[in-house]
């Protein structure tokens, strides 16, 4: 009897953000055009196994999922139990620029989804000459916060079930019941207060409502993708943002919520194989 085995392969490497050395783990399958993969707040890579299982991806691209420092089997950086994990603008940057040069990428497209898709956008911004292209996933430059943070980092609180519970109702109903709970589970496993980092970045520090003027789409072309039963990230707020941005390329993904890639790959390969096939051509 043959043993059956994923082509995802798993490594770590070590690299500086901001002047700390953190010790990082990515999964990678394929090759071809780098394609840098960002995970949702409070997750990590887990949610593109599916994407790194399909051969019509990896024949053309290498994809490579890391998870941030915090998240999943990445280590926070010495030092860590003495501090607060807040999550900035200029943190989110720099770590994955850094793990870009740490792999020595060249021009890589970078796909990240909800705090992945909104930095996705300052990507753009700062560093369009770097990147091929960029996908943003539930991206939108603001979202009025609909959740209160307090809950998510108490020591009377399950903070794991608290996470899932409330990113809940973002998966859409037409999600396979299999990948809704994978998608929830994740939530469930996160290190205590590290959703509630990430949402610094999401609430506090990347409001970029008129700050997105001079992307060069011609560039690094900018693709935008929204589930259309996203609450959190409305099509709306991504056609808003997308306005914003000459030549930004907006697409509302039927039967999707906020976590396309993991809570229904099926459907999200139908929108997301003519991104990659342009990209490619």
């Amino acid at each position: 009897m043959s043993v059956k085995l994923e082509p995802i392969v798993g490594r770590y490497t070590s690299f500086d953000i901001e002047g700390k050395r953190c010790r990082v783990y990515f999964e990678e399958a394929g090759s071809g055009i780098p394609l840098v993969c960002l995970h949702t707040a409070g997750a990590d890579n887990r949610q593109y196994q599916h994407l790194m299982n399909d051969p019509e991806v990896t024949s053309k691209f290498r994809v490579i999922a890391f998870d941030m420092p915090w998240h999943g089997k990445s280590y926070p950086p010495a030092g860590f139990q003495d501090t607060e994990y807040r999550l900035s603008t200029s943190l989110y940057v720099e770590t994955i620029m850094s793990f870009c040069r740490a792999l020595e990428l060249e021009r890589p497209v970078v796909m990240g989804c909800s705090i992945g898709g909104r930095i996705t956008l300052q990507l753009a911004h700062l560093h369009s000459d770097q990147f091929r292209a960029l996908i943003g996933i539930e991206a939108a430059d603001h979202q009025e916060p609909w959740y209160d943070t307090a809950w998510l980092h108490r020591g009377d609180v399950h903070g794991g079930e608290v996470c899932a519970a409330l990113v809940s109702g973002l998966v859409a109903p037409q999600s396979p019941e299999v990948h809704r709970h994978e998608t929830l589970w994740q939530y469930m496993q996160g290190g205590p207060g590290i959703f509630k980092g990430d949402l610094y970045f999401y609430r506090v520090d990347s409001d970029l409502r008129g700050k997105l003027n001079g992307i060069r789409t011609d560039l690094c072309p900018l693709y935008l993708l929204t589930g259309e039963y996203d609450f959190s990230c409305t099509p709306e707020d991504t056609i808003r943002t997308a306005q914003s941005i000459p030549g930004a390329k907006v697409t509302v993904m039927k039967e999707c919520g906020h976590f396309p890639m993991s809570e229904n790959p099926v459907q999200f390969r139908e929108y997301l194989l003519p991104v990659l096939k342009e990209i490619a051509g």
